[in-house]
């Protein structure tokens, strides 16, 4: 975490100034993030009416510790998950998704469906000083049920295999260059291990640095308000926070991006409540994000 907020200040620090605006104009503040998606979070940006946007993200094995090194390629020979999503604009600032997972977790085989709906936009230098946006996402898992009754995945009936995420992104643009945001979340999964919560919070922060006209740094970090001790101590599962930093590059109509993060999955209810590698134990591996936007509007 403290990897995390030292990136925080020094963003600060480097962009303490106004966005530049002129005053008398009461406009909204644009591209507050370049993406729908940080590392690990979701942003306020949504897809624009009659917009398809094509995303592939991919994850490799740990770098370091027992399971990385030379043996592995640094994680290279290795894939934790894998997932393919479409979202498609309804319209300016609402966006539904399906995507399509191999999961990280217990459960794998994932099938998502989602929407983000941006109900705030932040003005220039008059209106909301922040932009507001509610993402919500269902995720079900294809795989067999485990025989063993305890198990997270000893799905009994259909409704056993939903996992929910609920997510209200508050951002702001601070300056023309750095851009912030918060993320209250509720995580809900109808079937879990003995002596797990079905349902907990989580609070996100992320913000992305522009370095250059088509280059930024991004970080993330996810902070879940939930009692492992009993898993950890009978299960003998340790849980880590999910930590995120990499590099955004635009490519005209794409958007890469390469990054870290000790987090397997990709799934944001795999991510936050499924995290068991450790960045102090060199269990952080390389993931990359490809996006690519289509437009369907005859107009353009």
């Amino acid at each position: 975490m403290r990897y995390f907020f030292f990136f925080i200040v020094i963003c600060l620090g480097a962009q303490a100034q106004e966005i530049g605006f002129d005053e008398d104009r009461k406009e909204k503040v644009s591209a507050t993030f370049k993406s729908g998606y940080l590392i690990n979070l979701k942003t306020t940006e949504t897809i624009h009416k009659k917009e398809l946007d094509f995303r592939v993200d991919h994850r490799f094995g740990d770098i370091a510790g027992k399971a990385g090194g030379a043996k592995t390629f640094f994680g290279l020979d290795q894939s934790t998950d894998i997932r393919i999503g479409f979202d498609y604009g309804l319209t300016d600032n609402l966006t539904i998704g399906i995507a399509r997972a191999k999961g990280a977790g217990t459960a794998i085989q994932l099938l998502e469906a989602s929407v983000k709906y941006k109900f705030l936009e932040q003005g220039l230098n008059q209106g909301s000083p922040i932009s507001a946006a509610f993402f919500g996402s269902a995720v079900s898992s294809g795989m067999d049920p485990s025989d063993d009754p305890y198990s997270p995945v000893a799905f009994q009936k259909g409704i056993h295999r939903l996992q929910y995420v609920s997510q209200l992104i508050l951002a702001r643009k601070f300056s023309s260059s750095f851009s912030l945001e918060v993320l209250p979340t509720y995580v809900h999964r109808n079937f879990t291990a003995f002596g797990d919560q079905n349902g907990f919070f989580s609070l996100g922060v992320g913000g992305r640095l522009k370095m250059t006209k088509r280059m930024a740094l991004v970080a993330d970090y996810q902070l879940p308000f939930r009692d492992t001790e009993y898993l950890e101590k009978v299960w003998g599962n340790k849980y880590y926070n999910a930590l995120g930093l990499g590099l955004e590059l635009e490519t005209g109509g794409h958007v890469f991006h390469l990054n870290f993060t000790n987090a397997t999955a990709i799934q944001e209810s795999q991510i936050i409540t499924e995290t068991t590698r450790s960045w102090g134990k060199g269990e952080f591996r390389w993931g990359f994000s490809i996006a690519r936007r289509f437009s369907f509007d005859k107009s353009k």
